[in-house]
């Protein structure tokens, strides 16, 4: 059938530009929680450990 091949191009499009915006999103939302977590861990290097 090749009435479907423009179809099934433009299926192929959007679900690259759908997967696209979904990677940049998570990849957005994800480096800032990284940094975050880092943070903690030079503050507690600065402060002196507990003593028993």
């Amino acid at each position: 059938m090749p009435q479907m091949a423009p179809l099934l191009w433009l299926y192929l499009f959007m679900f690259f530009n759908i997967c696209l915006l979904l990677y940049l999103t998570v990849n957005y939302f994800i480096k800032p929680f990284e940094k975050i977590m880092n943070l903690p861990n030079n503050k507690t290097l600065n402060q002196k450990p507990w003593e028993l």
